[in-house]
């Protein structure tokens, strides 16, 4: 119940800031969830090595999505302005983690600076292409939602009731190969009908992003189970009742976002002028 009445309170709202705000505006809400998400992410993978400024990870996240997204808005033009500006932020980052690093113990220094090099693009990316989404039309952005959230709540649902066959008892004891097939089988169905809703045809390559996209968004849960995992812990923050923290909400988004935009991309959405 405390699951169904989080989502009740939660995607009406995060409909609203994708249909209401302008796209810098959604970006700045979506850059605050995914740093909180990278704040809990820090706390996770603290252990690893406790003596470092893992916390950088926290502001660099956002500032690389600001410059990655910068690029973005450049578009096919590549005006000089936000390249120079991308290329500015991404240099400003690398150069902050050198001289955080100056006092990291030596034997912690290649785990930590294995976190930030994860974690920043694991952060970073999701920030950039749910703005350039969003920037393209928020209706791909309502086509992302569905993908992930319909998928995830089959693949609970189903896995809760009828799930035998165990998906990853090391990573995730709980999901089941029957739940991920029954997510999968929803989020390309979602696809399947918001292509016929919104384009006025089931197109098949936009079936394949789907795919791929609800692929991608299993394995950002299973990579986040599996970091919690290595943590000892159930949940990483315990904000939504019934979901835990931001992370376990957004682990699927963060790695579906950017493989639904590849796929736009590929496939040559022109964005909206």
């Amino acid at each position: 119940m405390k699951r169904l009445l989080t989502a009740a309170v939660c995607v009406p709202l995060a409909l609203l800031a994708l249909f209401r705000l302008p796209a810098a505006g959604f970006f700045v809400v979506v850059a605050f969830f995914i740093t909180w998400a990278a704040w809990e992410f820090v706390r996770l993978v603290r252990p690893v090595a406790p003596d470092a400024p893992l916390g950088a990870l926290v502001p660099l996240a956002p500032l690389a999505a600001w410059g990655l997204a910068a690029a973005l808005d450049a578009g096919p033009a590549w005006p000089a302005g936000p390249v120079l500006l991308a290329a500015a932020l991404l240099l400003a980052v690398g150069c902050a983690m050198l001289v955080l690093f100056a006092r990291t113990p030596v034997e912690q220094a290649l785990p930590a600076l294995a976190v930030l090099c994860f974690g920043i693009p694991y952060f970073a990316l999701p920030i950039a292409s749910l703005y350039a989404l969003a920037r393209f039309d928020p209706w791909w952005v309502f086509l992302l939602f569905a993908i992930v959230w319909l998928g995830d709540s089959a693949a609970f649902y189903i896995g809760t009731a009828w799930g035998r066959h165990r998906l990853a008892p090391v990573v995730s004891p709980k999901k089941s190969w029957e739940g991920a097939i029954a997510g999968f089988v929803t989020s390309v169905a979602a696809t399947a009908v918001w292509s016929l809703w919104y384009l006025g045809a089931v197109r098949g390559e936009l079936l394949l992003v789907g795919a791929a996209t609800a692929f991608a968004s299993q394995t950002g849960d299973l990579v986040e189970s599996l970091l919690k995992r290595g943590a000892r812990v159930k949940d990483s923050g315990g904000i939504f009742p019934g979901h835990g923290g931001v992370f376990d909400r957004l682990d699927a988004l963060l790695f579906a976002a950017p493989v639904l935009l590849a796929g736009l991309l590929w496939l040559g959405v022109p964005a909206r002028p």
